[in-house]
């Protein structure tokens, strides 16, 4: 949202809920001087009129009612617009306490700091010890990419994106443009959906691999956004989690820990290799090249082309 709607929208808001009378357009359109500043009674009503629905889905309840003017009056009375007591017991207090400092690590910490502290202002337990609560857990969520904060942003606020993407296999990164959808971590990495302008097609993207700023722009999605985005499952799919075969590979003696771990088999060949059967679905030989000469492709033979095909992309590069 628009900083200047933002706060034409609170002003309005602290106008309906301040007021102990019905206020009529009139002394609304008098009281906020982004209404003295639309122009003509069209442009004001058709703004007042945007705002007054925005502030009604944003939970806030206003009453029409007729003044002794005969005039159509609107207000927000407090008692109908007050939440009611915080009540939290001991477990939801430690699961928020945990909550809180997930983020201790992004820029979210004074966020979620904050957001912690008027809890407990508002009666949420103190003496609540989260790690004695949940066995010692103190979960993290490292953040450190530059360009989580802006794509986080722009995501909230359906913004359109333009960033330098390199991929794996590419030696230069690309420019896109981008409608971001949503940000989720996968193993330790974090990924964006969205739609990706010039190929007119659902993408997602690792931020470790986002050089440079990433650029907001004006202007309104050209996609729909789907109401669920399933970033886990596609990179999953792309690493090849989701597979009904397996690979034969050979791997350097003492590398590649990620594709061991993954491994069906190992069997150590005493020669400085070790061969592995991996599970092998779509985006296998994108993966298997980012461990560049300690990887030999034994079969299938279309996996060892594709791997032999991105490398020498690479090397051209």
């Amino acid at each position: 949202m628009a900083i200047a709607k933002a706060e034409r929208l609170m002003n309005l808001a602290l106008c309906l809920l301040g007021t102990r009378r019905p206020l009529s357009k009139r002394e609304l359109r008098e009281s906020i001087e982004a209404y003295l500043e639309a122009g003509s009674d069209d442009s004001f009503n058709r703004m007042f009129e945007r705002d007054k629905d925005d502030l009604r889905e944003l939970g806030l309840v206003i009453e029409t009612v007729e003044n002794l003017d005969g005039e159509v009056g609107y207000l927000a009375r407090r008692d109908s617009n007050r939440l009611p007591p915080v009540t939290i017991d001991a477990e939801e207090a430690a699961a928020l306490g945990l909550a809180a400092k997930v983020w201790q690590q992004a820029r979210l910490a004074g966020a979620a700091s904050g957001a912690l502290q008027k809890l407990r202002a508002a009666g949420l337990p103190e003496d609540v010890d989260p790690y004695e609560a949940h066995g010692a857990l103190e979960p993290r969520i490292p953040a450190h990419e530059a360009s989580f904060e802006p794509l986080m942003l722009a995501c909230r606020d359906r913004r359109p994106v333009v960033f330098d993407y390199r991929k794996a296999t590419a030696a230069q990164p690309e420019q896109r443009h981008v409608e971001p959808w949503a940000l989720e971590c996968w193993r330790g990495h974090w990924y964006l959906a969205g739609w990706d302008r010039d190929r007119r097609a659902e993408r997602v993207f690792r931020l470790s691999r986002i050089t440079g700023k990433v650029r907001a722009r004006a202007g309104k999605y050209t996609a729909d956004v789907p109401d669920v985005v399933t970033v886990r499952e596609t990179v999953a799919s792309w690493a090849g989690e989701i597979a009904d075969r397996t690979a034969r590979i050979r791997l350097r003696t003492g590398a590649g820990y990620p594709l061991r771990a993954k491994a069906v088999s190992v069997r150590e060949r005493g020669d400085g290799w070790d061969e592995l059967e991996i599970p092998y679905g779509h985006g296998l030989d994108a993966w298997l090249v980012e461990f560049g000469p300690d990887v030999v492709v034994v079969e299938p033979a279309e996996l060892r082309a594709d791997v032999v095909d991105r490398l020498r992309a690479v090397a051209k590069g």
